[in-house]
């Protein structure tokens, strides 16, 4: 089957040979306002879908970590994968410690609650699952939210359709409660939060509709970005007026706006996520739009933010590409 996406694709020699290290896919990424007493059953019921659907063999998934070094998955790791997303019955939180040795003893074992599901031995295959829970506080930080994704490679799209691969992405979701989210075309790497960018800075911004990030901990009630697909939850929603009110500022004939249950929304921009090509002319006007409507609530530009060994303000002209070119 012919690529419909650019193949991003780049190699590192091993001890065996070339291994991918970087590669195009597709993620959903989903913010949860909420501690992981609250999500345990969700995301352990988001995990086993998602498994289900792509499987768990060495080709798919070869290293796990539960928030230190990564370490090779065996069939009788997921006992502690399984361990590391059950909760007990009552929910604990940290203020409820005076001691503040103890206090830090139980963020390690109890109330740091990560879980990483990747692929080095044989390369980036694509597959990716990464679940990193808020701390249980009785007032949690503010704009600190918990964050779950998935990722497929592009080939998995193009195999099942993107359709479907919709309706997997919202079926995953309904399982959860977000605040906000989003799934499209995104960048992979063995370094989860982000590749070298020096080596794709430039495909970076040539291809607007690829994600370079992965995840905002303190989002809030923002909104991370314009993706292919774009979840509004109830109190992000409302901020914006509501559905209605998104659906008249939006005219891109692509453009949809479905409401969900619970008074969630999904915005599509178009049947099948885009990368764009600015090479090519191609600036993706509907995403242009949603940005331009949605900026005020937009996550904003962080000012530490900098792409070491790039040409000065690369990463704010990424940040802000579709509002300022």
């Amino acid at each position: 089957m012919n690529s419909s996406y650019p193949r991003i694709r780049h190699h590192e020699q091993g001890p065996d040979g070339d291994v991918l290290v970087r590669r195009e896919v597709v993620r959903l990424v989903l913010y949860l306002p909420f501690n992981h007493h609250a999500l345990a059953l969700p995301i352990q019921r988001a995990l086993d879908m998602y498994l289900d659907a792509v499987g768990t063999g060495p080709k798919i998934f070869s290293e796990y970590s539960l928030g230190y070094e990564s370490a090779a998955l065996h069939e009788d790791s997921w006992s502690n994968i399984r361990q590391m997303l059950s909760t007990s019955d009552e929910e604990y939180f940290l203020d409820d410690e005076a001691d503040e040795q103890l206090r830090l003893m139980q963020m390690k074992n109890q109330f740091d609650r990560m879980v990483e599901l990747s692929s080095e031995e044989h390369g980036v295959t694509g597959y990716g699952f990464f679940y990193w829970a808020r701390l249980s506080w009785r007032v949690p930080p503010k704009n600190q939210v918990s964050l779950v994704s998935f990722s497929w490679p592009t080939e998995y799209l193009e195999a099942c359709g993107s359709g479907r691969m919709r309706e997997e992405m919202m079926a995953l979701a309904k399982l959860l409660p977000y605040a906000s989210g989003h799934a499209g075309l995104a960048f992979s790497s063995p370094n989860l939060w982000g590749p070298s960018m020096k080596d794709i800075h430039e495909e970076a911004l040539r291809y607007p509709g690829l994600d370079v990030t992965h995840g905002q901990r303190e989002l809030g009630m923002h909104v991370d970005g314009v993706h292919w697909l774009n979840f509004l939850g109830p109190g992000v929603l409302s901020q914006v007026g509501g559905a209605e009110a998104l659906r008249s500022r939006l005219h891109s004939p692509s453009t949809t706006v479905q409401s969900l249950e619970d008074g969630r929304v999904l915005v599509s921009l178009g049947p099948g996520p885009e990368a764009g090509d600015l090479h090519q002319g191609d600036t993706l006007p509907g995403y242009r739009e949603l940005a331009r409507v949605l900026e005020p609530w937009l996550f904003s530009f962080p000012a530490h933010m900098s792409w070491r060994d790039c040409p000065p303000d690369t990463a704010r002209r990424w940040w802000r590409r579709f509002l300022d070119e």
